[in-house]
């Protein structure tokens, strides 16, 4: 049983984390939220936490970033792109069971202070920016760290701000080059 309430989209979502884990689910029905949806994230994010588990596209992070905005110490779970993908369709309701629990597993709680431990010389340093190859490598470091794809800036935020540690930084950049052979 996990103890968060995880927040999804969609009924459709619900279904398929349900099917994945024994969790409550809430439902924002899209980027409008209907009236009471947000304050029921509020409480229970208040009463027992919550876990953010939107869709890998860009309104799921609009709708990350607008909770996450409203309700401080979230934690957030995030799927790779191909592992949601069914007929052309993104959404956590095409993930497997596995690739839903295999998400929460690397779940990160957004820091609420402000912590500096990685800058744009690193992602630079690292192959991760500027240079042929970066977008996929950001987006298998992201899969490996547990904080999802995001452009350079995106990718910079969630090492400072999902307490990513150097040591787990250097060990996935290490797991990167033994799987796809790439020198770093």
């Amino acid at each position: 049983m996990i103890k968060e309430v995880i927040v999804v989209e969609g009924r459709d979502d619900i279904t398929a984390v349900k099917r994945a884990l024994d969790c409550e689910v809430i439902a924002t029905g899209g980027f409008g939220f209907p009236k009471g949806v947000m304050e029921r994230i509020q409480t229970a994010s208040s009463k027992r936490g919550i876990i953010i588990l939107t869709d890998p596209d860009f309104a799921g992070e609009k709708i990350r970033k607008k909770i996450s905005d409203s309700v401080k110490g979230c934690k957030h779970a995030f799927l790779p792109r191909e592992k949601a993908i069914k007929n052309g369709d993104i959404g956590v309701e095409n993930a497997s069971p596995e690739s839903i629990r295999d998400a929460i597993s690397k779940v990160r709680t957004e820091s609420t202070d402000s912590r500096i431990e990685f800058s744009h010389f690193d992602l630079i340093n690292n192959g991760l920016v500027g240079v042929e190859g970066s977008l996929s490598k950001r987006d298998e470091i992201g899969k490996i760290l547990g904080i999802g794809y995001g452009n350079a800036k995106q990718f910079l935020n969630r090492l400072n701000n999902y307490g990513v540690t150097r040591e787990e930084y250097e060990e996935a950049l290490k797991r990167y080059e033994e799987e796809f052979g790439k020198n770093i």
